[in-house]
């Protein structure tokens, strides 16, 4: 611990943000870092606890606790704090491939986890980490590192999302020949498409790809496996395959309507609106503008909070954000207590931007869509809303949601973004390999393990787990390099944490 009384001695300080109608005249990232001098005061606030709940990273009454890739927060804290920076990056590169990208995007389970956050402030751990990255970058030690011996083994690895960069990343280094395909023309997956750029800058994701290229990864774009790419003809060529292709199958909303024009799936208006922006800076106009309209989303998570503060840069009309649950309290219930995560109301950059432009906040609580309107030519103009409420069932005593009666109401609405989270991956990549999918459509393996069932076929990733974070993504990454290499050698000597 580099000073014992720094938890009480230093209050919790972060980056500024620009102000929200400063921050929504562009795309970029928006967050300003601390000094260094700041930032090892920070460090200091870490306990270095007995117990180290920020880097447990275990379940409790449902939710992580925690972070998942079992970082070394104290002692990275502690370093910080020392100014021993070159030795904090290396302890953090430990666990984690892509500080770059966890520093930005994580929401920060472990600063949910802290042991100071039980009675005061958490330690800002997630700006830590962002400050040791930075300073690598910033002083050369992150750069390639190639492995100095080969295998001769080769890795097929399908899908450039967090997951696949981490196993791709972790098989290389231990001297296999990896192969990254991916259906997109960039690199990335979620982080590339998924991520609006004032979250994730991507020259960050390009930096990060150069240095593993650097390294001897090769990275194949425009790759539909599964459409362009036969599954059996990387069966051959390869002697393991990973499938890392996400969950990217949206739910959609099955309301009368529906078939209205001017209703897209959050998924791909975001991808669009990124895509543009990358190849032209929008010029191109090749994504569905919300310029002057009134925009409904439909989903209370990131991706709806995502498409609220795109649609404000673009220059929407209104925005207004529909949320099946009820609001969430605003400090921690009875029966949610510490080290669980909080289940509290957040208000993220998006509703901040809408509060500040449009004078209220965009969420709409308990209320989903019984109808789509639409003119007589299709185009919608307007959805009709119902109120939900909580009912508790008498058999099951399950809590679920009724409509209320009388509650209807119309909104006007030029355009519709549903953000409704995904139901899986999509089917036919599992197809071509002939992998099984369980009952929540993601690719099923052995029980704790990531063997497919077919023959040198493994699955990791949102593929494999479902929708989650990038933190369980790498998480899933390092996991499968672990078991490919050792069904590759016979034995391993990698670490997941």
């Amino acid at each position: 611990m580099g000073k014992p009384t720094g938890f009480m001695d230093y209050e919790r300080k972060t980056g500024r943000a620009q102000e929200p109608k400063e921050r929504i005249l562009h795309f970029h990232e928006f967050h300003q870092p601390l000094t260094t001098e700041e930032q090892q005061k920070q460090g200091a606030r870490c306990m270095e606890c007995g117990v180290p709940f920020c880097q447990a990273g275990m379940m409790i009454e449902g939710m992580v606790s925690g972070c998942p890739l079992h970082n070394l927060i104290p002692e990275w804290n502690d370093l910080v704090c020392s100014g021993n920076w070159e030795q904090a990056y290396n302890r953090l590169k430990k666990t984690n491939n892509f500080p770059e990208f966890t520093s930005r995007v994580c929401p920060a389970l472990c600063e949910a986890a802290c042991t100071c956050g039980h009675y005061g402030d958490a330690v800002t751990t997630k700006e830590n980490e962002r400050g040791i990255i930075e300073y690598a970058c910033a002083h050369g030690l992150a750069g390639a590192k190639p492995p100095k011996v080969r295998t001769g083994k080769r890795v097929a690895v399908i899908g450039s999302g967090p997951a696949g960069l981490a196993a791709a990343d972790q098989l290389n280094k231990r001297g296999h020949h990896v192969t990254v395909y991916e259906r997109d023309d960039r690199i990335g997956g979620l982080l590339m498409y998924g991520i609006p750029n004032m979250k994730l800058e991507k020259s960050v994701i390009d930096l990060k790809v150069a240095v593993m290229q650097e390294e001897g990864v090769e990275f194949v774009t425009n790759a539909n496996v599964g459409k362009d790419i036969r599954a059996a003809k990387l069966l051959k060529e390869y002697d393991r395959v990973i499938l890392a292709c996400g969950a990217r199958h949206p739910r959609d909303i099955h309301a009368p309507g529906r078939d209205a024009k001017g209703i897209l799936f959050a998924v791909d208006f975001l991808a669009s609106v990124t895509k543009s922006l990358l190849d032209s800076d929008l010029k191109d106009k090749k994504f569905v503008s919300p310029k002057g309209k009134h925009v409904v989303v439909i989903g209370g998570g990131d991706t709806g909070n995502d498409c609220v503060g795109t649609c404000i840069r673009l220059g929407a009309a209104s925005v207004t954000q529909l949320e099946m649950m009820p609001k969430a309290p605003d400090t921690r219930a009875a029966d949610n207590q510490w080290p669980e995560w909080p289940k509290v109301c957040k208000t993220d950059y998006g509703q901040e931007e809408a509060i500040a432009v449009f004078g209220h906040d965009p969420r709409v609580y308990q209320t989903t869509v019984r109808e789509f309107l639409k003119d007589k030519n299709g185009n919608l103009n307007g959805v009709c809303t119902v109120r939900l409420e909580q009912t508790k069932e008498e058999k099951t005593g399950r809590i679920v949601l009724t409509e209320a009666a009388g509650s209807e109401k119309k909104i006007q609405a030029d355009l519709v973004l549903i953000a409704a989270g995904f139901l899986g991956s999509e089917k036919y990549v599992a197809d071509a390999f002939g992998v099984k999918l369980n009952e929540r459509a993601n690719v099923k393996t052995r029980e704790g393990r990531y063997e497919t069932g077919v023959s040198h076929v493994f699955a990791c990733g949102d593929m494999r787990r479902g929708q989650s974070l990038v933190v369980w993504a790498i998480r899933e990454g390092r996991e499968v390099a672990r078991e490919v290499d050792l069904s590759l050698m016979g034995y391993t000597y990698m670490t997941v944490q």
